[in-house]
């Protein structure tokens, strides 16, 4: 069985840890933007970092938004890290009121900006809601991963958070639906418990 993973690119930076990631658990990295390769792949994993307006224009641009619903619609996991994570929801108010890929129901929202300053930029606690959800295995809760971020996914179904983190209001940390998946920091930046979440992941329905 093929073990291609498609880390797509859709020119927001932030790629090369996250493919040395994917090739550290033992995975066949395909880094591409062209439709054609969505085929013969186990799993998409969508990076990124800036804004949700422009990476949803790039991700027309490209022509990837359909390819990619209809990829989840047949099942394929998914997992979105930061900007990636954001462009799962129904709408983003970045810039302008951008419609997002409308995987997990929820918009993205700027997090309030008192008592601290924006953006949220360094190491922060997780705590997770479903510790026995499959993406957790051997991940050792509360613990610090790292973030950089301004905006939050403000979910509308609760049941959708996987685990929160707090900065100035609590936000959600990961979210998931199905097989589709959302984590809001850097977990190819977070050590090995970042790159075990990263792990875990990949081996889903293996």
């Amino acid at each position: 069985m093929s073990k291609k993973i498609l880390v797509v690119d859709y020119r927001t930076g932030n790629v090369d840890s996250v493919i040395k990631a994917v090739k550290i658990a033992g995975y066949e990295v395909i880094f591409s933007s062209e439709k054609k390769d969505f085929d013969n792949i186990v799993k998409i994993i969508l990076p990124g970092q800036g804004a949700y307006d422009y990476a949803i224009k790039q991700l027309d641009k490209l022509d990837l938004r359909q390819k990619i619903i209809e990829s989840a619609k047949k099942g394929m996991p998914i997992l979105g890290i930061c900007l990636g994570m954001q462009i799962l929801s129904d709408y983003g108010s970045e810039n302008n009121n951008s419609k997002g890929l409308g995987l997990i129901e929820g918009n993205v929202e700027i997090l309030r900006e008192v008592p601290n300053k924006l953006p949220h930029l360094g190491w922060n606690s997780v705590k997770f809601k479903d510790k026995k959800n499959k993406l957790f295995f051997n991940v050792l809760d509360e613990r610090d991963f790292y973030f950089v971020h301004s905006y939050y996914f403000n979910c509308k179904n609760k049941q959708n958070i996987l685990a929160t983190s707090k900065y100035n209001i609590e936000f959600p940390a990961i979210i998931n639906k199905d097989l589709i998946f959302g984590i809001q920091f850097h977990p190819e930046k977070s050590h090995k418990n970042g790159l075990k979440l990263i792990e875990n992941f990949l081996k889903l329905n293996e």
